[in-house]
């Protein structure tokens, strides 16, 4: 038998795709119909199939953007380039295999689940032996319920590690693998933006400032402040880019995100967030309860501006700026160090100013792209004028507050020589100035705070202020 003369059954959740299509379907639920999710304990009750269908009639999900593993597709074309039939066979509701099928215009045969039968394991392979006797097509999957299917096809085509290739040799000839990527700490590391702890770096400013880091029990508990507030960050950048699967696709540089790019599944993503902010509240517990409030406000503050605050213009940066404040209040609260009114202030302008240019960052690429909006942002491109003068205003009324603060008896009852720090003033203002002037040039394609830390320039500026302030002590 010519393998044209057999087709060629491919699965979808997996193979195709790295995705699962059910699990994305209900984070498109969850973000876009969150009342809906009342309503998951009824379509549970209506079976598996039932439930797919469902969830599948609601979600908005969008295909264009799906990742597709490319060799396999590029495979599957040259089949069918050669005459041979492309089944698309998969679990996931036929709706949305469907879309798959008409996006991809690769596809003779969808067979899928429907409201009534999960084509899953043993349901699929009864529908393909029914469709095409036993042996009498070839198959291609991924993973344990495939090996069902496989023993009914003629050979197996595997898209997998090693351990998958062996469990198909156990009942099938297998002619062809596409290997896949195995576990990788390095894409779990980076898709909890491990770098952006060094913001959290803001809870040792309170005790810092009020030179009491030093004592034993103020650092431990700065310490444990700081992997706290990481922590809890990172669980909620997991389920952040969850959420936000479909615009980061779109976007140039976020489209090769960990679960954007399908290298991560939306499941263990789910999992590991919450593992993470388990443990962040075991150490939260540890330092003490007024740190533990201040956490708590801190991740319902963070969610509001990712589920909607970070839709509207100018509250969102001013959120950011508040965010970054909080890290602070954070520390004063775990070393109970009372913060001062002048850094308080301070902190307010200067990070409104630095979040404003994350967003005229973002903004301004959009424009070279050639949009005139950020994809989930609430800003255009006529905006970018009126962001670089709330942005440099902001920053140099930092400047304002810092003169003002040497002036005072504070500053004069803190440091034996006070007067040196007035050299902190121009430094601040080289750098805010720099900051906007790289910002303008479209060379800020990071947050601001971790391209300063990678920044040569600012890390020199940084080593200086360090100098003016030991100098001053």
């Amino acid at each position: 038998m010519n393998d044209t003369d057999v087709p060629l059954c491919v699965d979808l959740d997996g193979t195709l795709t790295p995705i699962d299509t059910l699990h994305e379907s209900l984070l498109s639920l969850i973000r876009h119909a969150p009342r809906s999710v009342l309503a998951l304990p009824a379509w549970l009750a209506k079976g598996k199939a039932g439930f797919k269908q469902c969830v599948a009639a609601r979600a908005r999900m969008d295909i264009a953007s799906l990742p597709f593993r490319g060799e396999l597709v590029e495979w599957l074309r040259s089949e069918r380039a050669g005459g041979r039939r492309l089944v698309l066979a998969t679990a996931a509701n036929r709706q949305i295999a469907e879309e798959i099928a008409r996006h991809l215009h690769l596809f003779d045969e969808v067979v899928a689940s429907d409201g009534e039968h999960n084509l899953s394991g043993e349901g699929k392979r009864q529908a393909l032996v029914a469709r095409f006797g036993e042996k009498g097509f070839d198959y291609v999957g991924n993973d344990t319920p495939d090996r069902i299917v496989w023993k009914s096809s003629r050979y197996a085509i595997v898209v997998g590690d090693a351990a998958a290739v062996r469990g198909a040799q156990e009942v099938s000839n297998v002619v062809k693998v596409f290997p896949t990527q195995t576990f990788s700490l390095r894409l779990w590391v980076k898709a909890a933006r491990l770098h952006q702890w060094v913001k959290n770096l803001l809870v040792f400013v309170p005790a810092l400032l009020a030179h009491s880091i030093l004592q034993p029990r103020v650092l431990l508990d700065s310490v444990l402040a700081f992997v706290a507030f990481g922590l809890c960050a990172s669980s909620v950048y997991l389920v952040n880019d969850l959420l936000d699967l479909a615009v980061d696709r779109r976007h140039p540089r976020k489209c090769r995100r960990p679960f954007a790019a399908g290298q991560l599944s939306a499941s263990s993503g789910i999992i590991v967030a919450i593992l993470l902010l388990g443990a962040a509240i075991v150490i939260a517990v540890s330092v003490n309860w007024y740190f533990c409030m201040v956490l708590a406000g801190y991740y319902v503050c963070t969610w509001a501006y990712s589920l909607r605050l970070k839709q509207i213009a100018l509250l969102d940066v001013m959120m950011l700026a508040g965010l970054y404040t909080v890290r602070i209040i954070a520390g004063a609260a775990a070393t109970l160090t009372q913060p001062s009114f002048w850094l308080l202030a301070f902190s307010v302008f200067i990070f409104l100013s630095l979040g404003i240019v994350k967003r005229f960052a973002e903004l301004e690429d959009a424009r070279r792209a050639g949009k005139s909006q950020i994809g989930g942002r609430g800003y255009g491109a006529t905006d970018l004028s009126l962001l670089m003068s709330l942005g440099t205003s902001s920053g140099y009324c930092a400047i304002v507050v810092m003169a003002l603060y040497i002036n005072s008896v504070d500053a004069q009852m803190l440091y034996a020589h006070h007067k040196p720090l007035w050299l902190m003033c121009p430094v601040l203002l080289f750098w805010i100035s720099r900051m906007w002037l790289l910002t303008t040039r479209g060379q800020m394609h990071d947050d601001p705070i971790v391209f300063a830390l990678r920044d040569r320039g600012s890390l020199l500026l940084l080593g200086m202020l360090a100098a003016i302030v030991l100098i001053s002590i």
